[in-house]
């Protein structure tokens, strides 16, 4: 669904701007913080993320719909794929 291509969204993001900074809140006790952290950081903790609890939504087999971690990583491999796509057509046709 939506989150998936999102997903997407940021595996293009990773490619077209891969020395970009995320500004993120650290919140250490009272003491709050603004630090900037490259993106490829923040985007590998996060695949890293949606695969560990993909694998550990394997293990648990409910009735429910849940969260299709998978597809956030399908998503994300999508996006990378397609803006480099993109990007030799463009280079193509200029």
């Amino acid at each position: 669904g939506a989150s998936g291509a999102i997903a997407g969204v940021l595996g293009a993001y990773l490619l077209l701007y891969p020395r970009a900074k995320v500004t993120t809140v650290i919140i250490l006790g009272f003491f709050i913080r603004l630090i900037k952290i490259p993106a490829v950081v923040v985007l590998s903790f996060w695949i890293i993320y949606q695969f560990l609890y993909g694998i550990s939504s394997l293990a648990v087999r409910t009735g429910e719909g849940g969260v299709a971690w998978f597809a956030h990583i399908g998503g994300f491999i999508s996006g990378v794929i397609l803006i480099k796509l993109f990007k030799l057509f463009v280079e193509k046709n200029i």
